[in-house]
């Protein structure tokens, strides 16, 4: 879970404006933030078979919306890739 501050950050880094939360870019962001929050998670708590399943789902979303990015700006996906350090 992400906090306010933390949620705010990340949308005035990635968004457009204050405001601008359901941009491709900043909804990307964010799920990045919570996939790294409960991998950290998950490195203590193997066994946390719920949280797996959450990181899963979003993972699954993740790929979604970087798969629409790729197909709409070719060039504010490379960008984005570089800037919150993700394989693909």
């Amino acid at each position: 879970m992400l906090s306010k501050e933390r949620t705010a950050e990340i949308v005035k880094k990635f968004g457009k404006n204050e405001k601008d939360t359901g941009s491709v870019q900043v909804q990307i962001a964010l799920l990045t933030a919570q996939i790294n929050d409960l991998t950290e998670h998950l490195k203590h708590n193997k066994k946390d078979a719920s949280a797996r399943r959450g990181l899963f789902i979003l993972v699954g979303q993740r790929k979604s919306f970087l798969n629409y990015l790729n197909k709409t700006d070719r060039d504010a996906y490379v960008k984005l890739l570089a800037e919150l350090n993700i394989r693909k």
